[in-house]
């Protein structure tokens, strides 16, 4: 998720049970030019292992340019992004662009496996739009030149967003005798329920979680546990979310510096505090801050006011 899964936000799901956590998707293109930003993507921390990096593009020559420097950061695992339905990014022919052209798809694809040695594995969606489903097909074909395991997200690209995924045809995939390597589904994996439905319903191998886990990265243990139970996990407390907040906010200060480290972190705390009342004044004063200091004074307004009125 570009601008969210950076370092510090994959590091707190790793230690609240993600088991693989991706990078930000990052641009063939701004990596073989070494532009700033791209490259900054390509950091990985120990702890946060296993690591996928994930890398988009539609030109071959970028593509495998951008995987030789990619295996330089050692990831555990390549990841090619054939599903981002974003403009700006469809309009080069890359992310979910590249459904209009399954045999360029494929043939992509079989040239990154061939560039290295690292597990390559894809994450895609049903289609360009409900006319051109043909998800059997491409991942039959996706598994027959090499890649390890593929993420299937239930929309199509014409849907963005918006409806609700459709996990049927994932099932599909999954079912088809051919299929060998492991499917895993993504869309609408928003509570431990339905991830369970996911595994015991549609069969698949596991879940990709994306939206769900912004400013909820306990999200993963919360989903372990009930499998485990079948019991909800509470849920955080106002202070432990504060605690991840001040974590998250320090880390992200330490790999991107004071200003873009605080203004980037502003994205986060409407969804840490989701739910909690009387919060707009604190959430206008901590998108307000412009220093590391300042966004630390609310959080322990913040903490205090909510130790003095623990009912919130």
């Amino acid at each position: 998720m570009e601008d969210v899964s950076d370092p510090p936000f994959r590091r707190l799901c790793k230690a609240n049970g993600a088991d693989v956590v991706y990078t930000e998707f990052i641009s063939s293109e701004g990596l073989i030019r070494a532009a700033a930003q791209s490259v900054q993507k390509l950091d990985i921390y120990h702890d946060e292992r296993p690591v996928g990096i994930q890398v988009f593009g539609a030109r071959r020559a970028a593509m495998l340019q951008a995987v030789e420097r990619i295996a330089q950061s050692c990831p555990d695992i390549i990841d090619i992004n054939f599903g981002c339905p974003v403009k700006r990014v469809v309009s080069k022919g890359a992310g979910a662009g590249i459904l209009q052209d399954i045999p360029k798809m494929v043939s992509l694809t079989r040239a990154v496996v061939a560039q290295t040695n690292l597990p390559v594995t894809v994450k895609t969606r049903l289609g360009w739009d409900a006319d051109s489903i043909r998800i059997v097909e491409v991942a039959e074909r996706l598994q027959d030149v090499g890649i390890q395991a593929i993420s299937i997200h239930g929309r199509t690209r014409k849907q963005m967003y918006k409806g609700h995924a459709d996990w049927r045809p994932i099932a599909t995939v999954k079912n088809n005798p051919r299929m060998r390597i492991p499917v895993f589904g993504n869309g609408d994996v928003n509570s431990p329920e339905r991830a369970v439905e996911m595994r015991d319903r549609y069969g698949l191998d596991g879940a990709m979680i994306g939206r769900a886990s912004i400013g909820n990265p306990w999200f993963f243990n919360a989903v372990k546990h009930w499998m485990q139970t079948g019991v909800k996990r509470e849920k955080p407390s106002l202070s432990q979310r504060i605690e991840a907040v001040r974590k998250h906010l320090y880390e992200s200060v330490n790999w991107k510096g004071e200003r873009k480290g605080v203004l980037e972190m502003r994205r986060h705390y409407a969804n840490y505090f989701k739910g909690m009342p009387r919060f707009k004044p604190y959430r206008i004063r901590l998108v307000q801050a412009e220093s590391l200091q300042a966004v630390s004074d609310v959080l322990t307004e913040l903490n205090s006011a909510c130790e003095a009125h623990p009912t919130g």
